[in-house]
């Protein structure tokens, strides 16, 4: 007979270890940290598993990112220590109905994770994770993200240039991010930290660009290729058009 309790108590250790690292992937990116490297500081530092030394650098400095990262560690040791206890107990008090177990613990995660990673579900949630810690806990970030309405779909984000991007040999003005809604607030190269960089400064591959728009512009931004001679002026229109419809609605 199936041990039912734990099969069910390790399925609900795996939902709230899910859980947790997504607000503790919200809460870093509260702090600045892009969506893609938050996401995966908080799964590393959840699970223990370790990151390169400048990830590492990134997640713990500021004040805000330490005790995010320090409460994962925390708790992904806690979890882990629970799941394999419950893992081990599933199994033990199977009675020789361990593959009927088995594929119960893996159809439960499956499903788990399906729904985690669903569009609808991460509409819905992350909206009440920022809101919940932004009333919960004092983040660096708190002031101004109110500031530039990071609590919306813009955000602030991290994108490192690499040997040929679209970005890559290119000056700021040629490539026009603002007519995409993208604003460059910084430089980083060499551990030099250029602000408010000026239209004709080039973009160099191994740069990192510090970027002010909305998620999904600087999602698609982060990942276009070079030969994709539509995205920029497809990104303009995008723009165009948002700005046609916050001009209807600042006129009514």
């Amino acid at each position: 007979m199936v041990a039912i309790y734990p099969v069910l108590s390790l399925l609900v250790i795996f939902a709230l270890s899910l859980l947790i690292i997504r607000i503790g992937s919200v809460a870093l990116r509260m702090t600045g940290l892009s969506p893609d490297v938050a996401s995966f500081q908080a799964t590393s530092a959840f699970s223990g598993a370790g990151y390169t030394t400048e990830e590492a650098e990134r997640a713990v400095s500021t004040a805000g990112r330490r005790k995010v990262v320090k409460a994962l560690i925390r708790l992904g040791s806690v979890g882990l220590i629970s799941a394999v206890a419950s893992l081990i107990v599933s199994f033990t008090n199977s009675g020789g109905e361990n593959f009927r177990s088995l594929v119960y613990v893996v159809g439960g995660a499956t499903a788990i994770v399906l729904v985690a990673r669903s569009s609808w579900f991460n509409r819905l949630v992350t909206p009440l994770i920022e809101q919940s810690l932004s009333r919960t806990t004092s983040l660096d970030v708190r002031d101004y993200a109110r500031l530039l309405g990071l609590q919306s779909d813009y955000r602030v984000a991290e994108i490192d240039v690499a040997e040929g991007d679209w970005l890559a040999d290119e000056t700021l003005d040629r490539l026009n991010l603002a007519a995409e809604g993208v604003l460059v607030l910084g430089i980083r190269r060499d551990d030099v930290y250029v602000g408010a960089p000026e239209p004709d400064t080039e973009i160099r591959p191994e740069d990192t660009l510090i970027l002010y728009g909305k998620e999904e512009r600087l999602r698609e931004l982060s990942g276009r290729e070079a030969s994709d001679t539509r995205a920029h002026e497809d990104a303009i229109a995008d723009h165009e058009a948002v700005l046609e419809e916050e001009a209807k609605r600042f006129g009514e």
